[in-house]
């Protein structure tokens, strides 16, 4: 059975330097690589699935990166993701980073290194850093836009219209927004989009916040919702609104109806028992992201070259050329009853 001392001999190289062409192709000159590629074909060296792979300059691993493990919202994801990644026969490693600043980008570039392709959510990262972040390996967005890059994001936007309008036609002029983190690409989506139905309807629509989606955060910002005078609250998050009608409750201030009046003097908090709710399937949103990446990794003709970044943070040097449309998934807006 040849050896790795064998595709070196017939590369002409050093045992070291076969390894390093074989292991992390982006660290050798691209004509060596590609001899010894050459070599461990004509020889044969291939003796398990990892090293098949690493033949092909590809690793077998994908990463997830999420800017935290706290917000419930990215356990589907994470689980929709990883079961689409198997039916390729690859593994995921998920890393937490914010992509807040120059050392979060630092150590994206170590973890894009050692994988063949990142799915991404960065839902505060900024526009300028996420353009960098994007440029290290093959990337896919999840549930964020980014001109140029690909994209699979949850239209909750058009699914808190169709709240509101609902809403509006049951009677309800006064409602009240909790808005998402500060920053945050999808909170500011739905901001705008509600702003806009709201003056078509004629609601008076006040948007609260920044809040971060916590139950807390909910708890704390009740004082804002009774002082809007709004019958109904739409809060960003669930842990958000569950932390919303915990103190509406408390004050003897929560509704369970959807319809305005004298028998419902309270403030309904969409998405809580008896009132509707904006349903993301999020295993369907990692896995369409997984997918989408999938495809992207198994098309040379779009892959992207790893690239690296300045001390003073300039954009990649070497990025392929793209251009991509966002997929937009349909959400679900899930009524009492039905």
């Amino acid at each position: 059975m040849p050896t790795l001392l064998d595709v070196a001999a017939r590369a002409g190289v050093s045992k070291s330097t076969a390894s390093r062409a074989l292991s992390q192709p982006q660290l050798v000159a691209e004509r060596t690589v590609e001899r010894v590629l050459a070599a461990a074909m004509e020889l044969g060296f291939v003796p398990n699935r990892a090293a098949r792979e690493l033949a092909r300059g590809r690793t077998g691993v994908v990463a997830l990166v999420v800017p935290t493990l706290t917000n419930t919202f990215f356990t589907p994801i994470i689980g929709g993701a990883q079961d689409r990644a198997a039916e390729d026969d690859l593994q995921v490693t998920v890393a937490v980073n914010e992509l807040a600043g120059r050392e979060n980008l630092v150590h994206l570039e170590r973890l894009a290194a050692q994988v063949d392709g990142v799915l991404m959510v960065a839902p505060r990262c900024s526009d300028e850093t996420l353009t960098t972040a994007t440029g290290l390996r093959q990337s896919v967005l999840v549930d964020r836009e980014l001109p140029g890059t690909a994209s699979v994001v949850a239209d909750t936007a058009t699914a808190f219209v169709e709240l509101l309008r609902s809403l509006a036609a049951a009677g309800h002029e006064r409602v009240a927004f909790l808005g998402g983190p500060d920053r945050s690409w999808q909170s500011g989506q739905r901001t705008r989009a509600l702003r806009a139905a709201a003056r078509d309807l004629a609601v008076d629509l006040t948007v609260l916040g920044p809040y971060p989606p916590t139950f807390a955060a909910g708890v704390d910002g009740v004082d804002d919702v009774l002082a809007s005078g709004a019958t109904v609250a739409l809060p960003y998050a669930s842990d958000l609104g569950l932390g919303t009608l915990f103190g509406l409750h408390r004050r003897g201030r929560a509704s369970w109806s959807t319809a305005p009046g004298p028998d419902a003097a309270g403030v309904v908090v969409v998405g809580r028992p008896q009132a509707p709710m904006v349903d993301v399937d999020g295993a369907l949103l990692g896995r369409r992201a997984m997918d989408r990446l999938v495809g992207r990794l198994n098309a040379p003709a779009v892959r992207a070259t790893l690239a690296t970044f300045s001390a003073a943070g300039a954009r990649p040097a070497a990025v392929a050329e793209r251009e991509e449309v966002a997929e937009r998934l349909p959400v679900a807006v899930a009524w009492p009853g039905a």
